[in-house]
């Protein structure tokens, strides 16, 4: 019975910190990531924490400013919709991916393979005792989610992406 119990804590450990929330009291909560003079939108990203909160949900807030995760399979955009389109940060509008690099990687996240030019940026991330790569927007530094080196050609990469940290616009769809 002991074995069964380890075991099975022990898996139930592994998934839920394959893209982990760190929206509990798990140590000190780093600061939002303000750029500064940036425009988007007759708007700069140098939002307060209040602002944040009130022009996001406040699932959009934990994830984007706070580094949360959505739990596997709930997020809307999992699956590749059928119409083509591009995903935008949720939280400034900025172009990050298109639904031609996204692919089904089973792992319950919306994945793709590339993100669009200068539209991220990439972090070491070495909470819950892993590294990682953070993905953050370029624009307005939200947490995305993570990057890993197992995804499928072209590029090898799967970036692991939050639904709720995206928008879906099926009108705009950038040539690439």
């Amino acid at each position: 019975m002991n074995t069964v119990f380890f075991v099975y804590y022990a898996m139930f450990f592994v998934f839920l910190t394959g893209c982990s929330d760190r929206s509990g009291k798990q140590g000190a909560q780093a600061a939002p990531i303000l750029l500064k003079d940036v425009k988007m939108d007759n708007k700069t990203t140098e939002l307060t924490d209040l602002q944040w909160k009130q022009n996001l949900t406040p699932t959009q807030y934990n994830i984007l400013r706070k580094k949360g995760t959505e739990r596997p399979y709930t997020g809307k955009y999992y699956l590749k919709p059928k119409k083509d389109g591009t995903y935008v940060c949720a939280g400034c509008g900025n172009i990050i991916f298109i639904t031609g690099t996204q692919f089904n990687s089973h792992c319950g996240w919306p994945s793709f393979t590339a993100a669009e030019l200068n539209s991220i940026v990439e972090r070491k991330d070495t909470s819950f005792g892993m590294v990682r790569t953070e993905v953050l927007c370029a624009r307005c530094g939200g947490h995305l989610g993570h990057v890993f080196d197992d995804g499928p050609g072209p590029t090898g990469l799967r970036y692991c992406i939050n639904s709720a940290a995206m928008q879906f616009d099926e009108d705009e769809i950038t040539e690439k």
